[in-house]
């Protein structure tokens, strides 16, 4: 009984499960179909509190603009203005706060909402700059334009909507509107004689107003085309054309102002009576949008039913075939795969992992393969990487062998013929010469560390820590600019000595190249508690909190070098250098504003201090200062 009870409940989960998804599935549809009617009827909110307030602001825009254009060409009364400024302040408050009933309707409306926020602060400013007379016209203007600008922006942006017939005709309103806007500029400008500069923006504006109308009542539904059509087929609007073409000839017509006025007027009374026309037009649409979302629902809901008593036949079936599949694909990737890469990184031969589930349904089989195909390449990949890694380290220990043979070939003569030489100047080009070739021998050797292999260079006995930084100093080409301080008499272990001078030359090169090259670059060292410190300090331009993390962590956990990076050389090489002997270097920002670099070295490598009298192997080639001119 009890067992029977515990299959009933298994079977009833497992129906509740397509039944849940069932439901879901049909909200989701709901919400979907009927978030366009939502969509429709949320445009005459849009227009209630963001378009038509932004349509009474842009009218009182246009007319502080032209007032200004007056004042500026004919000295019109502050009185006047001052009462404009009051009704667009009044107008930009309205905006403001009708705006903040509807700004968050979209992330895109609210963007341009706070574009147009922006743009309202530097009103005060323009009317500072036309009020003590530090602008002129044409730039008045144009300052103006740019807040209008932001308005039309955020016109063109809420009338975004799905019901495409509705949003090409809003569009073509929104620039006809625009064209009005051009014809309000035309009357800022040519109040008057125009100058040269004033003539090149009035005809662009004249041109696009001319080209927006034409466009727009090709495509105007008739019943918004109409009232379009008188307006521009007026004795007015045909006066102020001729009017135009005498101002680009440079003319002054008469009567320009009163003109253009009452044209601006009957465009703005028509374009608002065909803005509203639209609002109107989208609550029928939604209401039909949203029958269809219901109807639409309900066909959804009875596929859906019909699509669980299909699918729950097969879902059990299916679900242990995926599961063994799945755990088959996890085991491969998560245990078995690394296994293989790990040895190949180490060159051991290795078996390729291979992937087999016994199902009964084709492509269950056909994903099992696509797996172990998956898994084939990856493993192909692994060996040709490990292959090309090996080749490359070949070439480079060959190419840097070759290289310390000829090199040190070139110390022993350079050396003899500084012996023999007894001019100045000659002795002088041979010390650079012998400076180069120290600096091409670790050049070398840092391709030999790439290649996992060892330099060669050593020492038998235990070098002091400052004739190490003396040496590393010599390796670098402008080692004029480094500092070496002072510093305890602790000594390094000979087998280390090598490569701890080329990874601290490492270092004071990176600082010497970027630094300034009129910045010392200081390098100091002290005991501690584990050890011995190295600091390579440069007073450059440093570096962010993020690089320096970056950094950090390469130098603690060496990469594997990548041969895109090349620029990077000298970090593979202190990093793989201070990881062979377990040295910690850390950088950090410097208080002169450059970088530190940081070089502990643990206690097993430093000795004590060198007994009196005993005579000790130089840590390096003693560097020679090239006399000066």
């Amino acid at each position: 009984m009890g067992r029977s009870r515990t299959i009933r409940m298994k079977i009833i989960g497992l129906l509740l499960v397509p039944l849940t998804s069932m439901v879901v599935l049909w909200g989701v549809i709901t919400a979907v179909t009927a978030s366009e009617s939502l969509e429709l009827r949320q445009y005459k909110t849009l227009w209630t509190n963001l378009r038509h307030p932004a349509y009474k602001l842009i009218s009182e825009l246009q007319s502080e603009r032209l007032l200004t254009a007056k004042q500026l060409r004919t000295g019109a009364t502050a009185t006047e203005e001052g009462s404009q400024r009051l009704a667009t302040d009044t107008a930009r408050d309205e905006f403001r706060r009708q705006s903040a009933l509807s700004r968050d309707a979209s992330p895109e409306i609210l963007a341009q909402v706070d574009a147009v926020y922006a743009q309202f602060d530097r009103l005060t400013a323009i009317r500072d700059e036309i009020d003590t007379g530090m602008t002129d016209r044409l730039h008045a203007v144009e300052s103006y334009n740019m807040i209008v600008d932001s308005l039309y922006g955020l016109h063109r942006r809420v009338a975004l909507i799905d019901d495409l017939p509705i949003y090409e005709q809003s569009r073509i309103v929104i620039d006809l509107s625009y064209a009005k806007e051009l014809l309000t500029r035309e009357q800022a400008i040519a109040l008057g004689p125009t100058t040269g500069p004033e003539r090149r923006l009035f005809t662009q504006l004249v041109g696009n107003r001319r080209f927006l109308i034409d466009e727009a009542l090709s495509e105007l539904d008739p019943p918004l085309r109409d009232t379009q059509i008188t307006i521009i087929t007026s004795p007015a609007y045909q006066r102020m054309r001729m009017m135009e073409d005498q101002i680009i000839a440079g003319g002054t017509p008469r009567g320009w102002l009163s003109t253009t006025q009452a044209l601006a007027e009957s465009f703005q009374t028509a374009q608002m009576q065909a803005s509203q026309n639209l609002s109107s037009r989208a609550e029928p649409v939604a209401d039909a949008v949203l029958s269809r979302a219901f109807l639409l629902a309900g066909t959804c809901f009875l596929l859906v039913i019909l699509s669980i008593v299909v699918s729950l036949r097969m879902g059990n079936r299916l679900s242990r075939e995926l599961t063994t599949l799945r755990l088959a694909a996890l085991e491969v990737a998560h245990e078995r795969l690394p296994e293989v890469v790990a040895k190949l990184r180490k060159g051991d031969s290795v078996e390729m992992p291979e992937l087999s589930v016994a199902s009964t349904t084709t492509e269950i089989d056909d994903v099992g393969r696509a797996f172990s195909a998956v898994q084939q390449t990856a493993v192909e990949a692994a060996v040709g990487q490990a292959q090309l890694r090996e080749g490359v380290g070949h070439v480079f220990r060959n190419l840097a062998r070759r290289s310390q043979a000829l090199l040190h070939r070139q110390r022993i003569q350079l050396e003899d013929m500084q012996h023999r030489a007894t001019d100045p100047e000659d002795l002088d080009d041979l010390f650079r010469l012998d400076h180069l070739t120290t600096r091409m021998r670790r050049h070398a050797e840092g391709l030999i560390i790439l290649s996992n292999a060892t330099p060669g260079r050593g020492w038998s006995k235990p070098v002091p820590l400052l004739d190490v930084a003396r040496g590393a100093t010599a390796e670098v080409e402008d080692y004029q600019r480094v500092t070496v301080e002072p510093m305890p008499g602790n000594r390094l272990a000979g087998p280390v000595v090598g490569d701890v001078i080329h990874l601290v030359a490492e270092l004071i090169e990176n600082a010497t190249v970027y630094s300034p090259p009129h910045t010392p670059v200081i390098v100091r060292g002290e005991s501690t508690a584990r050890g011995f410190a190295v600091e390579v300090e440069d007073r450059g331009l440093g570096m962010s909190a993020e690089e320096l993390a970056d950094y950090n962590e390469r130098l603690a956990s060496p990469p594997e070098f990548d041969l895109a990076d090349s620029d990077k050389l000298g970090l593979f090489v202190v990093s793989r250098l201070a990881a062979r002997h377990a040295i910690r270097v850390t950088l950090r920002g410097s208080p002169y504003g450059g970088t530190t670099a940081i070089v502990l070295i643990p206690e097993e490598h430093v000795t004590g201090p060198e007994p009196e009298g005993h005579v000790q192997e130089p840590a390096a080639r003693p560097m020679r200062v090239v006399p000066s001119d």
